[in-house]
């Protein structure tokens, strides 16, 4: 999303490879660790301006109340890393991605300077990522031992609730952690309406390729749920709406993929970004459309003699 031509995509490894260096170090020595590396608004005013971004490196093992092991924290924030790292990176593109990051991390820092509070954890990647890439992928599931099913939206309520109970309960590190998320999240709201409203005006001109991908995106998740309710209800004036629709959209020249390919749901995302979504579309309604059953003929009124 809003992603600008030429960007490398490299922002999401660097965050792996920086998360799994400074676990090392805290290996090593967690006491010094803390010492060197861990947020304090008076070593940051007497210049270890270090501290404003390291913080967020800290396998610290806090969710709210939850409290975790250091390894597990980190096997969990590099599982969320890949899985959702480089999702929302390859939709933003590297420069909002990085300022996404900045601008969580920076509210974050200024919530707790303001109340004195140290700040220890990976706050960005277990909260403000997780509810971005919800909002962005609200049908995606994950499966816990490929048997149970989980929603991430689910995840992001639970996470949510956890960091609200922190708040509550806890330090003011998680009210730091609930402003540097709302912050971030305000972010991706803007950059959406943003988008939106260059749709809404009907101003092409002012298109790019990118915003213009994201408008097609966007309608094109619209269209795969009605797709999807209108071959569950064998609605055959809607699959006939459908097909008018997608007909309209074609574009001309493009090579399509088998029926077999055509997944609109899939977790990259690539059919609805695909400019043969709405030739395929056309065909995958022709194909699942619910046969016709005749109804047979009313049965002539018997004629009683007397």
């Amino acid at each position: 999303m809003f992603r600008s031509r030429g960007e490398n995509l490299r922002s999401t490894y660097i965050l792996i490879f920086l998360n799994v260096a400074f676990f090392m170090l805290q290996f090593q020595d967690g006491a010094k660790f803390t010492r060197l590396f861990g947020f304090d608004r008076n070593a940051v005013a007497a210049g270890q301006v270090w501290r404003l971004f390291t913080y967020q490196f800290t396998q610290a093992g806090h969710v709210g109340l939850i409290t975790f092991p250091p390894i597990l924290t980190l096997f969990l924030n590099l599982v969320l890393l890949s899985l959702m790292g480089f999702a929302v990176e390859e939709q933003w593109g590297t420069g909002n991605f990085l300022r996404f990051y900045l601008i969580s991390t920076m509210a974050t820092v200024l919530v707790a300077a303001w109340f004195s509070t140290p700040l220890m954890g990976s706050f960005f990647i277990n909260f403000t990522l997780l509810f971005v890439y919800a909002a962005l992928n609200r049908d995606q599931t994950f499966y816990l031992s490929t048997i149970l099913p989980i929603r991430v939206t689910f995840l992001a309520w639970m996470a949510l609730a956890a960091l609200l109970t922190g708040v509550f309960f806890g330090s003011k590190a998680n009210l730091a952690a609930l402003a540097g998320a709302a912050a971030g999240f305000v972010y991706y709201i803007s950059q959406r309406v943003r988008v939106l409203a260059i749709a809404a005006a009907d101003l092409p001109q002012q298109f790019d390729a990118a915003d213009a991908a994201v408008v097609a995106a966007t309608r094109n998740m619209t269209r795969v749920a009605a797709v999807k309710k209108a071959l569950s209800t064998g609605s055959h004036s809607d699959i006939d709406r459908l097909i008018d629709l997608a007909e309209r959209e074609k574009v001309a020249g493009v090579n399509i993929c088998a029926p077999a390919d055509f997944k609109p749901e899939h977790s990259d995302r690539y059919c609805i970004r695909c400019e043969g979504f709405a030739e395929c579309t056309a065909r995958h309604l022709r194909i699942n459309r619910p046969a016709v059953i005749p109804q047979a003929p009313p049965a002539a009124a018997s004629l009683e003699t007397t």
